[in-house]
């Protein structure tokens, strides 16, 4: 396709939530990710396409087959193929991380009419809501919440950084919290989910190629871990009479680091909190959260285990306490093998890769057969300004997209 059909409907998205940095802040039910609601919905009016939002604040787009007209003609298939991604960010994230999937379904459904195809089933653009938990700390909580992997009353009550619960957050937004929860019946209307997602990494620009295909995603979760200790002043106690919370957080930090690195996994703690946060005080909490990812569970299971029973043990040296809460889990997720196999083949042979970041394709994979196609990052940066890729592969994304909906739904 023209990469100018690109950039027009990506210029026309890019400015909301965009920060001074270049980064984004596009947090579910704010007023960025309301924004970034309205513009798909006059996408989806643009198009003629019918379009909803479901009870967990997901939003769909729909392109329809036309009725059968013909006496005796078969009527068009009910299951649908479903692709999209999502509009919100981490705190200062890129600008492709999510919203090139919604952006590219839309031109792949133009490129398709251009073409003069015709759906013989449904076709779906969904926007999932807070794929990155950047504001309330669970990740893929539109889709957990869809195939009942999220209790509904604990996300109702899901705090952001300010104190504002999920359930108040979307009242505000004109939104119903009561009627979060699983929505099985959607789920059985899909045939498909594909999931298209730039990708976070540099495996493709190794390959040479602008478009790969997902084999698997590594397993992984996020951790609480809270340090309590003793606030005292930082100017008249002495060292041998501290209860230092900041201590076990900092030997918290390494400890992360030097058993992923054993394992031949991943961790890392980007997120601290310190109570009472002041420059001459000694806390008296520290929490901060841990985000662990393996090739395998056994790995990953191997990492928390070496860093809890690690830091207990600084912990007893620092007279602190230290309590790990998991707040979410996700074991090793293989996409269906038969959906990647023709979606590789049918373009080209391309690239099968894995990856170690978490997606709502990941979450539905479970209950949907599922696959996932990646664009192109040749500086592998992610979940940060930095975050790119060229126009060309962007427009090779949605033509591999269109190709793939051609295939599985026209």
């Amino acid at each position: 396709m023209d990469t100018g059909e690109f950039r027009r409907l990506w210029d026309d998205l890019a400015a909301i939530g965009r920060a001074d940095d270049g980064g984004y802040l596009r947090f579910s039910w704010s007023e960025a990710d309301l924004a970034c609601r309205d513009w798909f919905r006059a996408q989806a009016e643009d198009r003629g396409l019918r379009w909803e939002t479901d009870r967990n604040g997901n939003r769909y787009a729909w392109w329809d087959p036309e009725p059968t007209t013909v006496p005796g003609e078969a009527p068009p298939d009910d299951r649908a193929v479903l692709t999209g991604s999502h509009f919100d960010s981490v705190p200062h994230g890129g600008a492709y991380d999510g919203p090139l999937g919604i952006v590219s379904a839309f031109l792949a459904v133009d490129r398709l009419r251009a073409e003069g195809a015709e759906p013989r089933r449904p076709i779906g653009i969904v926007a999932f809501t807070e794929e990155e938990g950047g504001r309330f700390g669970v990740p893929c909580l539109g889709s957990r919440l869809t195939t009942g992997a999220l209790d509904p009353a604990a996300a109702r009550g899901l705090t952001d950084p300010d104190g504002i619960t999920l359930a108040d957050a979307m009242r505000a937004a004109g939104a119903d919290p009561d009627a979060l929860g699983p929505d099985p019946e959607r789920l059985d209307r899909l045939d498909a989910f594909v999931e298209l997602h730039i990708e976070q990494g540099r495996g493709l620009d190794g390959e040479g190629a602008a478009v790969g295909v997902a084999g698997a995603v590594w397993p992984h979760g996020r951790w609480r871990v809270t340090v309590t200790g003793e606030a005292d002043h930082a100017g008249t106690t002495r060292l041998a009479d501290r209860r230092d919370p900041m201590l076990t957080f900092a030997f918290a930090v390494l400890a992360a680091r030097k058993e992923a690195r054993l394992a031949g996994g991943l961790a890392t703690i980007g997120r601290v909190e310190a109570e009472p946060n002041a420059t001459n005080a000694i806390a008296a909490r520290v929490t901060a959260w841990l985000d662990a990812r393996a090739p395998d569970d056994t790995v990953l299971e191997a990492i928390l285990r070496e860093f809890e029973s690690k830091v207990q043990d600084r912990a007893a040296r620092d007279g602190t306490q230290v309590s790990i809460t998991p707040e979410s889990e996700t074991t090793l997720v293989e996409f269906d093998p038969a959906l990647r196999d023709r979606i590789a083949t049918l373009l080209g042979g391309a690239p099968v890769l894995p990856t170690g970041a978490g997606h709502d394709a990941g979450v539905l994979a479970a209950h949907v057969p599922t696959a996932m196609l990646f664009v192109r990052n040749p500086t592998g940066v992610s979940h940060a300004p930095g975050e790119a890729a060229s126009d060309e592969d962007c427009a090779a994304g949605v033509e591999a997209l269109a190709a793939v909906l051609r295939d599985l739904a026209c």
